[in-house]
């Protein structure tokens, strides 16, 4: 990829190198912010704390760091070079953060892998990525296995064992426990950057992921609080031992969202530059009940989670007779907005708690937070750096829709793709502003309501789910000659996906039908919730779709409705 130019602060730096080449030192300012770097200097000042907590799994401060030092010698010994991909490939466990910490010390590049990816999907994501080595859970081998001989590049394979008793499967695939038992505890003598890249890959226009590259500074300063969160950031790196050490108690922070997300490694990261306690909840299926005696267990005071999806369960689930969550403050939402209904069911039944809707996005970071519990509009108070574009990039006039952008902190620009990262990362009058195509009104106080992507993207409890992908599969059922995928209201995940089809002539497709054929193919929170048959898909004269006649078809329609669990 040619370089890119990042504007700050008013400096200019070019990047991103040569990602075959050691990342050279650049200095913002004087001062170099690295992610391992700063993990580095909590650990030292809090190295007994309880950093991590996954069911039975409880890591210090001070183990957390000595392990991902042994993950990170490991990981060079075996030729993993600066700037080289490794993939995470698991469900929530303290290895997930324990990998990424360690890869980071080795000055490579962390890879989240969606673990409801099928293997299609995971090959192209694989490739897509350039990965050199996976840290996998052993209940996903026997897919690596199937995929591993077209993926010629990938050599380095360390198995993660979990209760399922699957073995490694994978040709040379070596226990992570056994690596890290040989390898030194030692911090690998390398020289950091500010400017060694995060990657976080997310969902494209067409369903294909696509990896957002970070700077190492941007991304703290962007995404993960800056060592403050709420507040102006820390100035020098030094003072992160004065954040993590500033409370007299450390935040407990009960993270729900799955690791493989965005979100949940900012919100960790968040805590982690504070001397928090991490905890995740390790079970595999979302249980309110189980998720709310974990909240009461651990102590949490801090509790993050996605949308409705999981929000509404869990404060129907609540009983104040059997849950005790006195100790919890604050309720974050991030990657999906509450709705009224929700919010007003935690003001009545948790009066005590903060419940705060967090926004941002893979290409902008954390953009702003609204904790107005009675507002039904998603009326956000932003940081300086984000405002509202009209189309001609000028500043959109109060109570005009416009474009939602951000400048400052933000990425370099999407891995391998040149022109998308031309459109969504544009230059206005020497500043770079990010633009990923979210629609928004900057009102006359300040704050800006949003409304939602322009593109035709579903957000389903937090996921993202592309028509186009959806589509396409359905095409090949043997009953379907035409479909359009639209999102419709659902009171738990805010959206689900509905099929408008058209069939074959004397076919009858059914919604467990087309729901099946849609699992066995991609990942299950793909597949249509609900399926209304129509005579005729009804298309532009240029023989495009219209999602617009078929949203309003299907939200008019009485459909068919599987249930809600996932």
């Amino acid at each position: 990829m040619a370089p890119l130019t990042k504007s700050y602060l008013g400096s200019r730096v070019e990047s991103p190198p040569d990602l075959a080449e050691p990342v050279p030192r650049v200095a913002r300012c004087g001062m170099e912010f690295n992610l391992a770097d700063l993990f580095e200097k909590v650990a030292e000042a809090v190295p007994e704390r309880t950093a991590l907590i996954a069911g039975d799994q409880v890591r210090t401060y001070a183990q957390w760091d000595e392990r991902a030092n042994r993950l990170a010698n490991a990981l060079i010994e075996r030729g993993i070079r600066p700037g080289d991909h490794v993939g995470i490939y698991s469900y929530n466990r303290v290895e997930w953060l324990e990998a990424m910490v360690g890869v980071f010390k080795a000055r490579a590049v962390p890879i989240n892998v969606n673990y409801r990816y099928l293997e299609d999907e995971l090959t192209y994501l694989f490739a897509n990525a350039d990965l050199k080595a996976v840290i996998y859970e052993a209940e996903f081998g026997p897919r690596l296995a199937n995929i591993a001989a077209g993926l010629p590049q990938l050599r380095t394979y360390l198995c993660l064992t979990d209760e399922t008793g699957s073995d490694l499967s994978v040709p040379g695939a070596v226990a992570y426990e056994d690596v890290l038992a040989r390898a030194s505890g030692d911090r690998p003598g390398l020289d950091r950057s500010p400017d060694d890249l995060y990657i976080l890959y997310t969902g494209g226009t067409t369903g294909l992921p696509k990896g957002v590259m970070w700077r190492s500074e941007d991304a703290f300063f962007g995404a993960m609080g800056g060592g403050n969160w709420g507040g102006p950031g820390i100035a020098v790196p030094e003072e992160i031992a004065l954040s993590a050490t500033a409370a007299p108690a450390p935040l407990v922070m009960l993270i729900l969202p799955p690791l493989m997300h965005g979100s949940a490694q900012w919100a960790a990261f968040n805590g982690v530059f504070q001397g928090a306690t991490i905890v995740l909840n390790p079970a595999r299926r979302f249980d309110p009940n189980q998720v709310l005696g974990l909240c009461s267990n651990v102590g949490a005071s801090t509790l993050t989670l996605v949308g409705d999806a999981m929000a509404r369960p869990l404060i129907e689930a609540y009983d104040p007779q059997t849950h005790s969550l006195d100790r919890l403050s604050v309720i974050v939402s991030g990657g999906a907005i509450l709705s009224p209904g929700v919010k007003s069911a935690f003001r009545e039944r948790l009066p005590h708690c903060l419940v705060v809707d967090s926004f941002g996005a893979s290409e902008t970071g954390a953009q702003g937070a609204a904790a107005d519990l009675t507002s039904d509009a998603a009326k956000f108070t932003m940081g300086e750096d984000t405002t509202v574009l009209s189309d001609d990039f000028t500043d959109a006039e109060p109570g005009v829709v416009g474009w939602l952008a951000r400048r400052g902190y933000i990425p370099l620009g999407y891995y391998k793709d040149e022109t998308k990262t031309a459109a969504t990362f544009v230059h206005v009058d020497g500043i770079r502003w990010s633009i990923p195509g979210d629609r928004a009104i900057r009102e006359h106080d300040g704050t800006i309501t949003l409304l939602g992507r322009g593109s035709q993207s579903i957000n389903s409890g937090g996921e993202k789910i592309f028509p186009e992908e959806v589509e396409g599969v359905l095409k090949t059922h043997p009953d379907v000659f035409d479909v359009l995928v639209v999102g419709v209201p659902d009171q738990r995940w805010g959206s689900v996906v509905a099929a408008v089809v058209e069939p074959r002539p004397g076919a009858e497709p059914t919604l467990e039908d087309l729901s099946r054929h849609v699992q066995e193919r991609i990942a299950d929170y793909k597949a249509p919730k609900r399926v209304l048959i129509v005579d005729a898909v009804v298309r532009t004269p240029a023989g495009k779709p219209d999602y617009r006649w078929a949203r309003t078809v299907a939200e008019a329609a009485n459909t068919s409705t599987l249930g809600s669990e996932r």
